[in-house]
């Protein structure tokens, strides 16, 4: 039986979320920052003849995350997104779970980015022994959006989408991420940011810097300081990649692979 989940399904939703809480960090993220009563979101879940949830599936807007343990009613919730009627939609999750949806459904063009996490700071302390302190570090505000995101524009390989403005303003405002960056005479030349924060997790985004002033451990030292602050929260670090000599940088950093994540756009 697939139904919408409500308030009352709380404890046993994030019992079950909690199975794999890098994975889930999106889902885990929007019910702790928007609950369960909002027009622009809803959570589903297939529940066994026991009652114990076998599955669920988030819509956030226009995008669909799934999860499930194992075997799941695929086609149901295939249907569930088309009686939704969000159009164009977006769909993403754990590759082995999203890439059954695709005899279901007509969906976008598909993306396999490698997914790791980083539960320790170990490496990157060892990293901050080593690092140039006259390397100042600081943390972004509201004011400094607009640098952000004029950092992101310049570089060639970075795109931003129409919405990152208002996205990286509300994660501000909302504290559900952060930004970290290095200027130079006044001009913002390298960040980091997180995003999806929650209590158990945040996504880090946007790590980029400006071509002029590459080769000097910025970014490097970034990610330090990030994982350094979250990991002293309780937090476990996650990102995507698929370029390899990006993911050999956060791999001296302490991050590990633990599988893929698939998108439809």
């Amino acid at each position: 039986m697939i139904r919408r989940l409500t308030k009352h399904d709380h404890d046993q939703l994030f019992s079950f979320l909690q199975k794999e809480p890098s994975f889930n960090l999106f889902i885990i993220g929007d019910i702790e920052s928007f609950g369960y009563d909002t027009d622009f979101q809803e959570i589903w879940g297939e529940l066994d003849e026991t009652g114990n949830l076998k599955a669920v599936l988030l819509r956030y807007y226009n995008s669909f995350i799934p999860y499930a343990q194992g075997d799941f009613d695929v086609e149901g919730f295939a249907t569930l997104i088309q009686q939704t009627n969000v159009f164009p939609f977006i769909l993403s999750g754990k590759s082995s779970i999203v890439e059954r949806f695709e005899q279901w459904l007509t969906l976008g063009n598909k993306r396999v980015m490698y997914f790791c996490e980083c539960d320790t700071d170990e490496y990157a302390n060892e990293y901050a022994n080593q690092m140039d302190y006259s390397i100042e570090i600081k943390k972004a505000t509201l004011e400094d959006v607009d640098r952000i995101i004029k950092l992101r524009q310049r570089i060639a390989e970075f795109a931003t989408a129409p919405r990152t403005r208002e996205s990286l303003a509300k994660s501000l405002e909302t504290k559900t991420g952060r930004t970290y960056y290095i200027e130079q005479d006044g001009n913002m030349v390298a960040s980091a940011s997180t995003t999806a924060e929650n209590s158990l997790s945040a996504m880090i985004v946007g790590v980029c810097t400006d071509e002029a002033h590459r080769q000097k451990g910025y970014a490097s030292a970034i990610m330090t300081k990030l994982i350094q602050d979250l990991i002293s929260e309780g937090k476990t670090l996650c990102l995507f990649y698929d370029n390899p000599q990006a993911g050999s940088i956060y791999k001296r950093l302490g991050f590990r692979d633990i599988g893929t994540w698939t998108m439809y756009l």
